[in-house]
């Protein structure tokens, strides 16, 4: 229940730099940074904002002075006392920054794209231009090169676990679906992928992965090596994969991004290729990219870079997310926008190596930025406070709180969550003990929302329940409002480079007033803002805080608190001052903190958390460092605390040694409670608790005896440990099912739900425990609970059943001195009670492993005249041919066309049945080079399938890849790809007179098509009969293009003999047209009256009646023009077996009458809705076209008949646009959102309908009829010179 909180924030800019910058890395002297660009290497020292020193690779020729040279990698060499850098061009150089020396120590001719080194700078690993990698040692002697693309998965091959067979394998999350998705699932890398490899280390330098693009499928592939180069694994085909790489430092997960159909994750990969876990990105699908993904160095926190897509007009925005993870659960903990701005644009972050909580980012306009962050819990700080003790969490956009003083719930579960607009930075609670549950968020935007208690009755939108309230049950928690929100301005202009999380420490004072502190402009300054509301100005969206107070603090400021008792303020500087802010006094002003000696206060090391209590009476600032140091002012008084909190006059603190203890304040000295500190309580002290290992406090219930602790530990182990039972846990396991239990054991109150299975079928609740409990089991004692592992396996969904048999078959020639190990012959007798024997038999087959079959087989009941002869007979076949035979008996086809396929060119009409047989043709093009005559027969059978199935230009262009160009021909002209079936023509030599010939074939059929703007190019381009495709262009009205082939040709005749009578003939058509719709338009507007009219009288008698009296409410004729819910209702409730079983044609035509036109149907009042939007679409349709034949009446000088027909059409728009008001009326569309009859009606609110005359509402199935069509403004048709 932690949060990350901004410690400090440095950053200094170099305006004299020139060039842009490329890449960057830290450098061995603390604050010290290398920036490499295309004129050479720079280094920006710890203060000011000039380049300290600096080495041209221009002026020694290894870079183009005209700046087209890139850097692809820097690393500083601290023990050589020189910079590497690599280039684009292919050249390693050794960059002394003191004597401005520059060594070439290896060039590669094809170029470098990628140089990375080990986490101990033993080794570095190129990437070149030929997609090969380079690994060389320290001192730059090539080790050994290899091929990036692999075609072999590597030694870790699963041979131990099913003979590599994918299906016996762990999947994570996925489950083993994963395992049978088709490789034509996987889709190529996404358009603004730079296609280089990434590369990245495990913490420990002993593996590197490297993500590349396949050439053959274009999608990217994760490859891990080993530290001498030797290939030890490849991923799984994973569709969407993107180029982000980063190995977890502790090294049991690779993260990367991919794009799937619905939503952008970030997904992790275990060092054996396979996918583990993921966690959804809060953006929309195709949104933004992903450039960079970076662990720290104590694996805690995931950064992702990310840029917006889709920006027009502008650059794009840039993001860098901070993510950590807890319960399984990913939060989205600090998001930093660094906007639009093309100085502001990232160049490279990097997490630093000492400090695994500070992170460097180097934009673009030379401006370097460092940010510093140490956890801390967010919480209410009263004492009395019926809120005092909740806890609020950052997650994204939501923060979740907990009321620890009515409910204990773990994280990431709460008691409500308050949803922001933007991705939330920091919480802060109200210091006031009165108020202590309100709460202050600023958001990445820089604004402040305000959430307070108890002064509103409405129940606010943005907040929601969590565990607490809803199905049925009423929460007894209040929760708060979202009173007001403010804009912070207390920035520069917004044109000067951005400095995300540029507020810290924000602190919510007892008067409603805020601090915030931000950088100076010197490194080593900070300055105070005190912020207070300004008077609300009417017509404002939000509310700004006027800066009441400035104060600028001659030192750094690394932590801000405020005492809800005392209302004291404390600052702790870098130089680790303590400084005390006056906030009440007339004129605030900062002075020392001092002791009641007189003498100023300084923590001997920088301290993470603070805070003011009273001791004896004095008040003093505690402090805690993160390596478990505490201090009193500036005594320390304990070095093995791990966390502590002050409650009233009492001191609670966590140790290392795993207690808790409680002191009491009020008569203590500071040297008492380091003597308490120092020495162990007694056991039996009432002042001493033992807890669990790892134990944190999060906070103390005010009026309580709780308090409430966090542990950061799995208890999985301890679980079974505590059963110690094996066939207690198989029943656990054989018990599992996929039912969420907090529904069907205690169902809501309302009853409006059943209980359900899981939600979500992707995240298996019974596979997750099995996968968890088994690995536990095999750390604890595999042996011991061998039965309760194979249950695991088999209770999985699908089965595991090739991994249970193998581990049999393992027992089976294992030899173990412990007689309480489980035989095989048990296990196999356990699986075959767990599993049917014939379906284990067919598994045990499909592991081609015949000891096992016979093992398994000897154990059933079948008779071994059965399988014997069988066995045999694959006995006797080659491998291929035998595993060919034993998946096609198994059905599994796509496996037995990939060993036949190794059977040499004598099977391959066997090979080609069997594609034809069982349709697997894209599996079998996979298993031929493209260059094949069996590659090119396998597209030609692919292709008539296709064309059986009426897809001609998916047919077209399997020919076409195949080489099979007559065909292909064909097929694209079924399909109307004329201009791929005039490739394909050129492909097969046609003459000009045959090519002539089959482009005026091709046009009579556009034509049919009335594609006349496609027929005439192919007419003018291909027949050169360009009177013709004018005479096309004319008949499809396409005028502009007509002219531009009458003038091409110059042909002027035609305007007088087809043009301009084709637009006179045009312009009367239109009138014709416009004048039917108008009259249409009025006819069915004035009937529509008449039946509202006839309605509204038929609901005012309807109210003379009353309900009891009317059983039957089928009142009103199906002749009459007035239909009521009852009349549905009546007329198809009682409806026989006849009409149930309509047929799918009768049902389609009585869809297509349920509106009909006839006066006095029951539909009646709704086709005149319909009809009278078909009248609106239609003329708003011809609009473009009129104004296109306009332009071309009035450049003839028929200015007359232009005027008429613009005159006319703008007559029939204007009617329309004052009709649509009174057709679509707002009670019409107030009943399309909240209609009268549907599954949330009642019987009153039917019959206060009824007493409303709500019921005058047409009963619609399609909602879309009550809603007004729309006429567009956009598009100006008139011609001004018309009027």
């Amino acid at each position: 229940m932690r949060n990350l909180r901004l410690l400090r924030t440095g950053g200094r800019r170099s305006a004299a730099a020139p060039g842009t910058p490329q890449c960057f890395c830290l450098s061995a002297e603390p604050g010290t940074v290398l920036v490499g660009s295309q004129h050479g290497l720079l280094e920006l020292g710890a203060a000011g904002d000039s380049v300290t020193r600096e080495v041209s690779l221009t002026a020694e020729g290894f870079m183009p002075e005209d700046g087209s040279g890139c850097i692809v990698g820097i690393e500083d060499l601290p023990e050589q006392e020189c910079v590497c850098v690599a280039t684009a061009a292919g050249d390693i150089l050794l960059c002394n920054l003191s004597t401005k020396q520059v060594e070439c120590v290896g060039s590669v001719d094809s170029g470098l794209s990628t140089m990375s080194w080990s986490p101990d700078q033993e080794l570095v690993l190129l990437a070149t231009g030929q997609q090969t990698l380079i690994m060389m040692t320290r001192d730059f002697e090539p080790i050994t090169e290899k091929e990036i693309h692999q075609d072999e998965f590597g030694e870790g091959k699963f041979v131990a676990l099913g003979w590599g067979k994918k299906e016996t394998q762990f999947h994570g999350s996925e489950g083993k679906q994963a395992a049978h998705r088709k490789q034509t699932e996987v889709s190529p890398t996404s358009a603004w992928d730079d296609s280089r490899p990434r590369v990245t280390w495990r913490g420990d330098g002993q593996f590197v992965a490297v993500s590349a693009v396949c050439p053959e499928t274009g999608a990217r592939k994760v490859r891990v090596w080993s530290r001498d180069l030797v290939l030890q694994s490849t991923s799984e085909p994973i569709s969407g994969l993107e180029q982000a790489l980063s190995w977890k430092p502790s090294g049991n997960l690779i993260a990367s991004t991919q794009e799937k159909p619905n939503r952008h994750d970030v997904v992790f990969l275990e060092k054996n290729g396979l996918l583990h876990g993921e966690f959804t990105l809060p953006f929309q699908k195709g949104q933004v990219k992903v450039n960079e993904l970076l662990w720290n160095a104590d694996s805690t926190i995931l950064a992702i870079w990310l840029e917006d897509l889709k920006v027009e007009n502008s650059n794009p925005k840039s993001y860098v997310q901070l993510w950590t993870v807890g319960n399984y659960h990913w939060y989205l903990k600090q998001s930093l926008h660094f906007g639009s701005l093309e100085e502001n644009q990232l160049v490279s972050l990097l997490w630093d190596r000492e400090n695994p909580y500070r992170l460097h980012v180097l934009c673009q306009g030379w401006h370097y930025l460092s940010y510093d962050w140490h956890w801390t819990t967010d919480h209410g700080m009263g004492e009395n406070s019926q809120h005092a003790a909740n806890v609020a969490v950052i997650d994204g956009d939501k923060v979740l709180v907990t009321a620890f003083q009515h409910a204990v719930v773990p994280p990431p579960m709460c008691t409500y969550e308050l949803q922001l607009r933007q991705a939330v930075n920091q919480v802060a609670f109200h210091t006031d003990p009165k108020h202590s549950g309100d709460m202050a968020v600023l958001d990445a935007d820089n604004k402040i929302s305000v959430y307070r208690y108890g002064q509103s009755t409405m129940n606010d939108p943005t907040v929601r329940f969590g565990v607490v309230g809803g199905n049925g049950f009423k929460a007894a928690v209040e929760t708060p409002y979202l009173d007001k929100t403010y804009r912070v301005h207390v920035g520069s202009d917004n044109n000067e480079v951005m400095n995300p999380l540029g507020l810290r420490f924000l602190t919510w004072l007892p008067d409603d007033s805020f601090l915030v502190v931000v950088q100076g402009q010197d490194a080593a300054q900070s300055i105070l803002h005190h912020l207070t509301a300004v008077p609300h100005v009417a017509g404002a969206e939000e509310e700004c805080l006027n800066l009441r107070l400035s104060m600028l603090v001659d030192g750094e400021v690394i932590s801000l608190c405020c005492s809800p008792v005392t209302k004291t303020v404390a600052l702790q500087l870098a130089d680790r001052q303590i400084l005390k802010y006056l906030w009440e006094a007339s004129t605030p002003v900062l002075e020392p903190w001092q002791t009641s000696n007189g003498s100023a206060v300084q923590f001997p090391y920088p301290c993470v958390q603070t805070s003011i209590t009273k001791i004896s009476g004095e008040e003093m600032i505690l402090g805690l460092t993160d390596r478990c140091r505490f201090f009193v002012n500036d005594t320390e008084v304990a070095s093995n605390i791990t966390s502590f909190a002050t409650y009233n006059e009492f001191l609670l603190v966590t140790t290392n040694s795993h207690t808790c203890q409680c002191f009491c304040l009020k008569n203590i000295s500071v040297k008492a409670l380091q003597a308490g500190l120092s020495s162990a309580a007694a056991p039996s002290s009432e002042t001493l608790r033992k807890v669990e290992r790892g134990s944190r406090i999060i906070t103390v219930v005010p009026q309580d005896t709780k308090v409430v602790l966090q542990v950061f530990l799995e208890n999985t182990e301890t679980f079974i440990r505590q059963i110690d039972s094996v066939n207690c846990i198989n029943l656990f396991f054989t018990e599992l099912k996929e039912e969420d239990f907090t529904k069907s054991m205690y169902p809501p109150l309302n009853g409006s739900s059943n209980a359900q299975p899981c939600q979500h079928p992707d995240q298996k609740k019974v596979n997750l425990i099995c996968d968890v409990m088994r690995v536990a089991m095999e750390h604890i004692d595999p042996q011991k609970y061998c039965l309760s592992i194979l249950t695991a396996h088999i209770k999985k969904s699908p089965p595991e059943l090739e991994t249970a048999l193998q581990k049999v078959h393992d027992l089976r020639e294992s030899i173990t001195p412990d007689v309480k190990a489980v035989s095989a012959e048990e296990a196999l007798k356990y699986l075959l009670f767990l599993v049917d024997v014939n379906e284990l038999y067919d598994y045990s087959l499909g592991t081609y492993d015949f000891d096992l079959v016979i093992m398994v087989a000897e154990k059933s009941q079948k008779d071994p005249k059965e399988y014997l002869p069988f066995l045999n007979t694959l006995r006797k076949m080659e491998t291929n041919y035998q595993r060919y035979t034993i998946d096609k008996h198994l059905k599994r086809y796509t496996k037995a066309l990939g060993h036949l396929s190794k059977c040499g060119p004598e099977h391959f009409p066997e090979f080609l049945n069997l594609v034809k047989d069982q349709s697997q043709y894209c599996d079998a093009l996979k298993l031929y080079p493209s260059s094949t005559q069996e590659y090119k027969d396998i597209s030609d059978a692919y292709g008539e399938y296709l064309i059986q199935k009426q897809l001609y230009e998916q047919a077209a262009l399997v020919f076409a890849r195949a080489g099979i160009f007559a065909k292909a021909l064909d097929a694209f002209q079924n399909s109307g790809s004329w201009q791929q079936a005039l490739c394909m023509a050129s492909r097969l030599g046609y003459t000009k007179d045959k090519l002539s010939s089959l482009a005026r074939d091709m046009a009579g059929k556009l034509v049919e098509q009335r594609k006349y703007a496609e027929a005439a190019i192919l007419l003018e381009q291909y027949t050169q009969d360009y009177e013709e495709a004018v005479l096309l262009l004319l008949e499809g009205a396409l005028w502009e293009e007509a002219l531009r082939v009458i003038h091409k040709y110059g042909r002027l005749d035609i305007l007088e003999t087809n043009f301009k009578p084709a637009i006179l003939e045009a312009q009367k058509s239109q009138l014709i047209f416009l004048d039917s719709q108008k009259t249409a338009f009025l006819h069915h507007k004035s009937r529509l009256q008449v039946v509202r009219e006839l309605k509204e009288k038929a609901c005012e008698s309807l109210q003379d009646f009353e309900m009891q009296n009317c059983p039957e409410l089928d009142l009103f004729s199906e002749t009459s023009s007035v239909v009521t819910a009852s009349d549905m209702n009546s007329k198809y409730s009682h409806s026989n077996s006849r009409i149930s079983v309509r047929s799918s044609k009768n049902r389609r035509k009585a869809e297509r009458k349920r509106y009909s036109l006839k006066e006095g149907s029951p539909f009646e009042d709704t086709a005149l809705l319909e009809v009278l939007r078909e009248n609106v679409r239609a003329v708003e349709t011809v609009k473009g076209d009129i104004h296109i034949l306009l332009k071309q009446l009035v450049l003839f000088g028929y200015n007359e008949q232009a005027g008429a027909l613009q005159q006319v059409l703008e007559e029939v728009l204007q009617l329309m646009e004052t009709s649509i008001p009174e057709i679509w009326t707002p009670d019409l569309q107030q009943s399309s959102v909240n209609p009268v009859l549907g599954p949330n009606s009642t019987a009153n609110s039917i019959m206060a309908a009824y007493q409303q005359k709500r019921m005058m509402t047409p009963i619609v199935q399609d909602p879309e009829l009550l809603i007004p069509p729309k006429l567009s403004q956009n598009l100006q048709w008139k011609l001004h010179l018309l009027q």
